[in-house]
């Protein structure tokens, strides 16, 4: 396994041989020696840092990475647009060891495996600038802590392979290791990093692992490792852990959040992003998730329930069934929380020069709810996150999407909850809470004095729905919050909108698809078929 497909420009005769016309291909031209790709003359070491490059590819994506949906899609925020999907077997509790919609096991070993050869082989490069191979190493380790983390938070204990690099003859079974095992790796690994990382990279290289990441990767670990699926004995002192590596990512100063919500999605740049998943510019977020109706032909893939819009708060920061809030059931999209409108596309609302019509017989909705499996909205709405407002009726502008991996206001949203459960709703989690619904425009953003512990941990987890939804932190949340079978086991729900001759319109909240979730297994994913019939020391997770 010395030969790896890597993506690198062709190489034009390498070494005189190559050039010479009676040479005979002994291999595929496409594999490239890895002992060229760590060349022991190249004192820039290009070929090593594009390596390194490649291995950011495999960091997760994000949009629509699930067959062709978003993985909130198979939660109690979104349904996609196909009943049939298999993103919405995570819902309907279809998915088995053979049937893993999100299986990245073998993607994630990839990763490891990639960097443990990075890692065999950097120090024979003979990079002339001072710090930078140990930058790289650093940039190298915390990838592959990434990849455990993936790897724990879907399966628990994985296999730890430390610094191995496999090759044909290798014996790849390996037992697994414990979840506290992984989580104490992954954890050192990031400290380690941390340490030989810039707080931030110059623009040509921005999207590149800092220091930044290595401990807001940790914040995420922690606090995962602190909640009731990992931590059902409410061991404060994990709490308290998780709080302080939320707190020290707060404290570098180095990241804040932007005026405007949508600036956070749409720059390619900006102060809240710490890890994205960097991408050229285009419109294929647009096309894939835009209302159907558009001449562009977009494919409205993305369908938010109404169990989500019924989250949002009025725009005076009020709970739509609290008193005083002035929510107006014949209005129902009026006078909400900002964020709703960056979040949702709805009935009514103008996007791009139109407007959207999700009333049954509207071009978004022109077969009518219940009349079709495939091709428009299922629940009476479309996701608006992510999409570009540059462009017209008929086109699109290519803009840039980078998914937030891990964004600040995360991390504001991990030290509210840490901190609340390890010393219960102190101004310091008032404090992190009130940035986020300042940024958000509520008028009061504040939160009523006076909540208990219990209270506050409902707020929270609110605020963490609304502010996060759609970048793949709802479906781990309702896991490590084991409250899946709680929301997952019955029905998610959608809006009928119908429009009279006169123009007035009526809302029926209406079933879309009824919802399974089995708790005595569903709680982490099954071990890959796969994975069971080549590992003999490999164990499966209960009840599968």
């Amino acid at each position: 396994m010395r030969k790896y497909t890597l993506l690198l420009p062709v190489l034009a005769c390498i070494g005189f041989a190559a050039c010479q016309k009676d040479v005979i291909e002994k291999e595929p031209l496409e594999f490239i020696d890895d002992d060229l790709v760590f060349d022991k003359l190249d004192s820039l070491g290009v070929y090593a840092e594009r390596y390194l490059y490649n291995v950011y590819a495999d960091l997760p994506s994000g949009f629509n990475r699930v067959s062709s949906h978003i993985l909130d899609a198979g939660t109690d925020d979104a349904v996609p647009n196909n009943a049939t999907a298999t993103v919405q077997y995570f819902s309907n509790g279809q998915w088995t060891p053979y049937n893993l919609p999100d299986n990245r096991w073998t993607q994630n070993y990839n990763i490891i495996q990639k960097v443990n050869l990075f890692l065999s082989k950097i120090n024979q490069v003979p990079l002339k600038t001072a710090g930078l191979k140990e930058q790289w190493i650093a940039e190298a380790r915390l990838m592959r802590a990434w990849a455990y983390f993936e790897l724990t938070k879907r399966w628990g204990g994985v296999p730890l392979i430390g610094d191995q690099v496999f090759d044909i003859n290798s014996d790849i079974s390996y037992a697994r290791n414990s979840y506290t095992d992984c989580v104490s790796y992954i954890v050192k690994e990031a400290d380690t990093a941390r340490k030989y990382l810039p707080a931030a990279y110059a623009t040509a290289y921005y999207g590149r692992l800092t220091s930044g990441a290595a401990m807001a990767l940790k914040s995420r670990v922690l606090l995962y490792a602190a909640s009731e699926l990992n931590n059902p004995d409410h061991n404060t002192e994990k709490w308290q852990a998780a709080a302080q590596a939320a707190k020290d990512v707060m404290d570098t100063k180095v990241y804040s959040l932007p005026t405007a919500f949508d600036d956070v999605y749409l720059k390619r740049k900006n102060s809240e992003i710490i890890v994205a998943y960097m991408t050229g510019q285009g419109y294929t977020v647009e096309m894939l998730n835009g209302p159907v109706g558009s001449k562009r032909g977009d494919g409205g893939a993305t369908n938010p329930t109404q169990e989500l819009v019924d989250e949002f708060e009025m725009a005076n920061g009020k709970m739509i069934t609290e008193a005083g809030s002035g929510y107006d059931a014949a209005k129902p999209y009026t006078g909400r929380d900002p964020r709703f409108y960056y979040t949702v596309f709805h009935n009514g609302m103008s996007w791009l020069g139109r407007t959207v019509e999700t009333f049954d017989g509207g071009i978004d909705r022109a077969l009518g709810f219940g009349n079709t499996v495939s091709g428009e909205t299922r629940t009476g709405y479309y996701m608006r996150k992510f999409l570009t407002t540059a462009g017209t009726a008929s086109s699109y502008t290519s803009a840039d999407h980078c998914f937030p991996i891990i964004r600040y206001a995360e991390i504001l949203l991990n030290y509210a909850e840490a901190l609340n459960e390890a010393s219960g709703p102190v101004k310091e989690v008032y404090d992190a809470l009130h940035l986020i619904r300042q940024r958000a425009k509520l008028n009061p953003y504040t939160l009523p004095a006076g909540l208990n512990k219990e209270q506050m941990r409902e707020r929270i987890r609110h605020e963490r729905r609304i502010e996060m939804a759609f970048e793949e932190q709802r479906f781990w949340d309702i896991r490590r919050w084991k409250m899946a079978d709680k929301v997952l086991n019955g029905s998610l729900h959608g809006v009928q909108i119908t429009k009279a001759q006169d123009g007035s319109l009526t809302y029926k909240k209406v079933e879309v698809t009824p919802t399974k979730f089995l708790a005595d297994r569903m709680y982490l994913y099954p071990i890959p078929y796969q994975e069971m019939i080549s590992n003999g020391k490999m164990d499966q997770n209960p009840n599968w």
